[in-house]
């Protein structure tokens, strides 16, 4: 039996805690604190919400995997944007699929709410995820992704 994709629940936050961290450690070598992630994880059931979140469920009920979603308004094109983050596999559970049903499952409910576009974006060094990325259609878009710190 395979991991079954779902909406995430309120009840997923610590799950979903600890995939976030386990993805900055691995794809960037990040090292997060628990605190912030867990604000960022509980915005997502805020009202109003900062995002949404699927899981992947193992068949003994773990969840295994995450995913999050952010919009982004276009004022170019009079709609949404949907920015994939955070998608992250534990890594036992890589290797059969999982990584292309999330995405197809986003995808999907992108699609059924009009959104222009699944969106995402990742690391430069981290080619495993890029070619898994161009996998499953994503092409590279032609911006350049800048930041300036606040802090």
């Amino acid at each position: 039996m395979t991991e079954s994709v779902r909406r995430a629940l309120p009840e997923d936050v610590q799950a979903i805690v600890a995939l976030t961290i386990a993805e900055a450690l691995e794809a960037e070598g990040l090292h997060l604190d628990a605190a912030a992630v867990r604000r960022g994880v509980e915005g997502a059931f805020g009202d109003p919400p900062r995002a949404a979140y699927w899981v992947a469920e193992s068949p003994e009920g773990l969840v295994v995997a995450s995913t999050s979603i952010v919009t982004e308004w276009s004022n170019f094109h009079g709609g949404e944007y949907w920015w994939v983050q955070s998608l992250y596999i534990a890594p036992a559970h890589r290797g059969r699929g999982l990584v292309e049903r999330l995405l197809d499952r986003l995808w999907t409910e992108a699609r059924a709410a009009g959104a222009r576009d699944l969106r995402l974006y990742a690391h430069r060094a981290n080619a495993r995820a890029l070619r898994v990325y161009e996998r499953c259609g994503f092409a590279t878009a032609p911006y350049v992704i800048m930041s300036r710190s606040t802090e």
